[in-house]
């Protein structure tokens, strides 16, 4: 009889060991330099190994800046032509939940910021 429920309990045991172990653990990536999202920035993903989970975080003074994730039309011309995903809160936490290219730029009320550097373009693996 105890022999009888061993053997489920020993796949369940090796189902629960197999789930921990590829268990994948998010990295939070801060964007831009030591004092966050701001100019001069554009290659700051060029070599991070941000994969699917992540979580970039832009940090930034909001009365000032903003982040808006557009198309690589937009990011080239430094222009939103449709509504986008627009951040003011100075600490956004934005998780990457596909693989592929993300932009995004800094447009509060003109291109003027982007223009000048504050963008980035990521490549989530």
């Amino acid at each position: 009889m105890a022999r009888g429920t061993m053997v489920p309990t020993l796949l369940v045991l090796l189902l629960a060991i197999f789930c921990a172990t590829t268990v994948v653990h998010s990295k939070e990536w801060i964007v831009g330099r030591q004092d966050g999202w701001f100019f001069s920035i554009s290659n700051w993903g060029d070599d991070k190994p941000i994969k699917v989970g992540d979580v970039l975080v832009f940090k930034y003074k909001a009365i000032a800046h903003n982040v808006v994730q557009v198309s690589e039309e937009d990011y080239n011309a430094c222009t939103v032509s449709r509504p986008s995903p627009t951040y003011r809160s100075g600490n956004d936490h934005i998780k990457v939940t596909s693989s592929g290219r993300f932009f995004f730029i800094c447009y509060v009320k003109t291109p003027l910021h982007c223009e000048n550097g504050m963008k980035i373009a990521i490549t989530v693996q």
